[in-house]
């Protein structure tokens, strides 16, 4: 079993820029895929990005790719997300989420998941 706890949010302008943590307790950290999804008020979780347990392969929602970028380090634990360019839409509580074996984009496959963190952008 895995606890992450997300930290980074708060309040930005568009264009600027935000790097969420996912701290995760226990030694296996390196055994989960991670994955970050948002959800904005009325609307559904949705994919933002993942990584697998090496951290050699990421992926991204379109909607973020060649913005936002995923990495992990798995001697401390840890999982980013650097969110760059930040527009209004990116407005949401994240989240990261553990799953077994490779990342996916469907958040009904994670076992594990942090309390959220608020990410606001003003225009």
């Amino acid at each position: 079993q895995v606890q992450l706890v997300e930290s980074g949010g708060g309040l930005v302008q568009a264009g600027g820029s935000l790097r969420l943590s996912c701290a995760a307790s226990g030694r296996t950290f390196g055994t989960y895929a991670m994955g970050w999804f948002r959800q904005a008020p009325g609307k559904e979780r949705e994919f933002v990005a993942a990584i697998t347990r090496s951290g050699d392969n990421a992926y991204y929602a379109d909607s973020v790719k060649d913005r936002f970028t995923v990495s992990r380090d798995n001697v401390e634990n840890t999982v980013y997300l650097q969110m760059n360019s930040l527009k209004p839409e990116d407005t949401a509580v994240y989240y990261c989420s553990a799953k077994y074996l490779l990342p996916t984009q469907d958040s009904a496959d994670y076992h594990y998941w942090g309390q959220g963190t608020q990410v606001t952008v003003s225009s």
